[in-house]
């Protein structure tokens, strides 16, 4: 299996007046490629994929995913073949454009795009029978990652060590991550899920997974929807990281760790807390946001930690 290369706590930053203290867990430093989620997800799909004897993986995703460069490089490391269907037919010749699809075809992955409208069928079972026709036998790794075994593997997220913390925060993208959190956390814990989309749809996603109810949604911190981004974040982004020396990435960890510094500004959590964040990676997508502001003539995220 892929080697976990560091996990740690990190102290980030304290409330002196309220005595609130915030830590930062460091899975961004599991592996240089297979980071933080990503890796706890694929973990024990790819056992499984071992186990059924199965030599090719296949998943989805869009332009910029994390999920899709996660299982490039994986697949490479283990010595699976991977083909990625990937959202939006018009990135066929756009490949050595995008960052993340330009690492992933460098890693083996074979790409394959589709419209938005054949990306919708992700779940259909009669889709799923055509590629099995186009690709041959696979084993499937949802968009995003998120199943039951991903679920197992972020179970892991969390040690005994991290009992001491009253709340433990984290981005959310498809729930897998949250889930695996909420099982493993102690009951007297909180766990503060902040979507990086728009809508209240991901509670029910939650629920099929997660088997206790110490957890809750804060909704507000999205920035207009998925992959959207504004001046006042990079700004954020930028002094969070001169200040602590962590990269954030735009998508999920930064507008996370935006959110709890406001909650905190706004008396949220009760003084003398003790509260974790979880850093789940992601920063490859830097590059490909940094081209989307350079684009835009806006400032760009700074990487020079």
């Amino acid at each position: 299996m892929i080697e976990i290369i560091e996990v740690k706590n990190q102290f980030a930053f304290k409330d002196e007046k309220r005595n609130i203290e915030v830590f930062i867990k460091r899975e961004d430093l599991i592996h240089p490629f297979v980071s933080g989620n990503k890796f706890r997800k694929l973990k024990y799909n790819l056992l499984q994929a071992k186990n059924e004897n199965q030599t090719t993986l296949l998943t989805f995703g869009g332009a910029f995913s994390n999920h899709i460069s996660a299982v490039a490089m994986a697949g490479k490391l283990e010595g699976f073949k991977t083909i990625g269907i990937i959202r939006g037919d018009e990135l066929n010749d756009k490949i050595n454009e995008n960052p993340t699809l330009k690492f992933a075809k460098e890693n083996g992955m074979q790409l394959e795009f589709v419209s938005r409208e054949e990306y919708s069928n992700k779940k259909n079972l009669e889709f799923l029978e055509a590629l099995k026709l186009r690709f041959g036998s696979f084993y499937l790794i949802p968009e995003g990652g998120t199943n039951t075994l991903a679920v197992r593997g972020c179970e892991e997220i969390l040690t005994i060590e991290d009992a001491v913390f009253d709340y433990v925060c984290c981005a959310v993208g498809t729930g897998g991550t949250i889930s695996g959190i909420i099982n493993s956390a102690s009951l007297n814990q909180k766990v503060l899920g902040f979507p990086a989309l728009k809508g209240d749809f991901l509670q029910n996603e939650i629920r099929n997974f997660a088997q206790h109810d110490n957890w809750q949604l804060i909704t507000d911190y999205h920035f207009g929807g998925y992959g959207k981004i504004n001046e006042e974040l990079v700004l954020f982004l930028n002094q969070f990281s001169e200040k602590t020396k962590i990269l954030l990435d735009p998508i999920y960890t930064g507008k996370m760790v935006f959110g709890v510094m406001d909650l905190m500004q706004n008396d949220y959590f009760p003084s003398n807390s003790k509260i974790l964040i979880i850093h789940t990676g992601g920063l490859q997508g830097i590059a490909g946001m940094n081209q989307l502001l350079e684009k835009k003539k806006l400032s760009k995220i700074n990487t020079d930690v």
